[in-house]
């Protein structure tokens, strides 16, 4: 074999082992800070897609789920790497700001009210707003978050729109806490409080809590994967949040988002919208 043949064989066998090397390269920061509301952590869905995120690219994710608010305002610290999140006006906000990038749309599911069964404010075949006029016109128990959540900033929403203002009234309380102890203590309490369908559905065996309403266009819930920008935060691990970012809107991912939940609810809790044309997008 000439010589010129076999350094060509040479080096195209170097260039495969380099490519086959470099593919199953374990990453070099291992460690992945998420941050993300508590509705994808106490529906279930971040139990189920983490490990398979890990065993899948050699990441190790740190979940820090607390409320949109919070997890936004970690982002624009650089406290985190990527952000699972469901406040789109301050997800705006952070993208315009520059300390987040490339945000994508993941899914969506909707806000439902529930409360006591014997539903003292009479909230059937209402509107959101009307609904709400009618717990403050009865002087209902309302749990709220009121922990600058996404499902936080969606009830002012609404509380705005029906032209009230809850804070100071007997009737209306804050536990300060996520989705499911908030839910918890409405259970208690006998309360009507607003929550993510996902996270209801996921404890509502153990609630005795009835929807009392649904379906208003208002109560979309929309989910956004946004990565910390590097360039502003060079701490943030930018190649772990753009892999995470990916799978989260990957084929696979979107697929099992879309069966979550069905076997045991009978019903999924979330719908998957990577595909989909996100008419919030406010993308940059």
């Amino acid at each position: 074999m000439k010589r010129s043949t076999c350094l060509a064989w040479g080096l195209a066998l170097a260039t495969a082992l380099s490519s086959t090397l470099r593919a199953v390269a374990p990453p070099v920061e291992k460690t992945v800070i998420l941050a993300t509301t508590t509705s994808t952590q106490d529906s279930g869905l971040l139990d189920d897609l983490i490990p398979r995120f890990e065993k899948q690219t050699g990441y190790v994710v740190k979940t820090i789920a607390v409320g949109s608010g919070q997890a936004i305002a970690m982002g624009k610290r650089g406290e985190a790497d990527v952000l699972l999140v469901h406040s789109p006006e301050a997800e705006k906000a952070l993208v315009a700001d520059g300390a987040g990038i490339q945000r994508r749309i993941v899914m969506h599911n909707d806000f439902v009210l529930v409360g006591p069964a014997t539903d003292p404010a009479g909230l059937a075949q209402r509107t959101a707003a009307e609904a709400f006029q009618r717990i403050a016109a009865s002087k209902s128990l309302f749990l709220s978050r009121g922990d600058n959540s996404g499902t936080h900033a969606q009830e002012l929403k609404i509380w705005k729109a029906a032209g009230i203002t809850p804070e100071g009234q007997s009737w209306y309380q804050q536990t300060g806490q996520g989705m499911g102890q908030t839910l918890a203590i409405a259970a208690e309490k006998k309360a009507y409080t607003l929550s993510d369908r996902g996270t209801y559905l996921a404890l509502r065996k153990k609630l005795g809590l009835p929807i009392l309403h649904e379906g208003d266009p208002s109560l979309r819930n929309v989910y956004h994967v946004i990565e910390v920008n590097p360039a502003r935060f060079p701490k943030v691990n930018a190649a772990g949040s753009r892999a995470f970012a990916d799978f989260m809107v990957s084929k696979a991912v979107q697929q099992r988002i879309k069966e979550f939940g069905i076997p045991i609810y009978g019903s999924p809790l979330f719908f998957p919208d990577a595909d989909a044309p996100d008419v919030d997008a406010g993308r940059r």
